[in-house]
Formats: structure tokens, C-alpha cells, sequence
């Protein structure tokens, strides 16, 4: 699976701390995430390589629990995972309501499987 690539736009995404037992975020990242991710109305690019997601300019790493549906009666894909980026750990949902949504989910179900092995 090496050089692979999964890359689209996402209708919106939410990241925040996630466990709360983790460092807390200081209020320029906070900013930062809410100014460029959380309250940008506009699409963000999402980039999922091999063992890592970019969304914007952020880097996330250590990928878990990553969970990739389409929800009932809803023309849209959702994934959900936690990820640090520095030493910073989060929660991440990103939904697509793309006309593709559901070659991006088959993509993203055949990546996280392979990641899992």
C-alpha cells in the first residue's frame, strides 16, 4: 500500500480534545483549529496517505478507532477517529457530500482495513 492516496473535499469537519485526560489545548490552537477547520464554512481538502491524514495544513498522525459510515437517508460519508498532531491528541469527524461520497467511503473502508493489519 505504499504511495497511497485518498484525496477530497469535506463539507465540514470537527476536531477537538479528545480523551480529557490528554494535555489541554491552548487558546491559539484552539483559535487556529475553529478560524482555518471547525467555523470555516467553506470545504476543507482532506489528504489520507498511508498511516496519516491532512486536513488544511494540519498533519494527524497516530490514527485509532477509526470509524467510516453512511448514515441512514442521508446522501453523505462520515469518518470519525481520534489522532494526535504534535503532542496534542484528538477527536475528529469529517463528513463528504460529495457526488462521489460513496467511492470515497469504499476507498476509506479499503484504507482503514489495510492500516488495521
Amino acid at each position: 500500500m505504499s504511495d497511497f492516496t485518498i484525496k477530497y473535499l469535506a463539507d465540514k469537519v470537527h476536531i477537538h480534545r479528545w480523551p480529557h485526560d490528554t494535555p489541554i489545548w491552548n487558546d491559539s490552537i484552539k483559535k487556529q483549529l475553529d478560524e482555518s477547520i471547525n467555523k470555516n464554512p467553506q470545504k476543507k481538502q482532506i489528504i489520507v496517505g498511508e498511516t496519516s491524514i491532512q486536513i488544511e495544513n494540519i498533519a494527524f498522525n497516530s490514527l485509532k478507532k477509526i470509524g467510516i459510515s453512511v448514515p441512514f437517508f442521508k446522501d453523505e460519508c462520515t469518518m470519525i477517529l481520534e489522532a494526535q498532531f504534535g503532542e496534542l491528541f484528538a477527536h475528529i469527524h469529517i463528513t463528504t457530500k460529495s457526488e462521489n461520497f460513496l467511492e470515497i467511503f469504499n476507498q476509506l473502508i479499503f484504507w482503514r482495513d489495510a492500516l488495521s493489519k
